[in-house]
């Protein structure tokens, strides 16, 4: 095997997953368990006005994300996924949750018309 740039990069993604799932299930548990809402619907680093509202969204959105990312996790430490297939499946996850997230921080914070 030869280190160059897509060795590398392989390597950086896959202990990127590390802590992407602990932040995400982390904050499962402090909106599930300790009803800390201070993460849930940011817009501008502003909650949204009922946050409780859309905390199960965001709960949702976070536990599907952070359980995929640990099953990417074992599946390549067990070497069941080849590198097409976790790749591909840790990238489409990435990419889903911020769309996910990005998607419920817009529709808790809804347009207002100024007059």
């Amino acid at each position: 095997m030869v280190f160059d740039i897509s060795v590398a990069m392989t390597w950086i993604l896959f202990i990127a997953l590390f802590p992407m799932a602990f932040i995400w299930l982390r904050r499962v548990w402090r909106i599930g368990v300790r009803r800390d809402y201070s993460e849930v619907a940011l817009k501008r680093g502003v909650p949204p006005e009922n946050p409780a509202k859309f905390a199960p969204y965001a709960a949702a959105i976070n536990l599907l994300a952070g359980m995929v990312v640990v099953s990417v996790i074992i599946g390549v430490l067990t070497a069941r996924f080849d590198y097409q297939t976790w790749s591909s499946m840790a990238g489409v996850t990435i990419w889903l949750k911020i769309i996910a997230d990005f998607i419920l921080s817009r529709h808790a914070h809804p347009f207002l018309i100024k007059k």
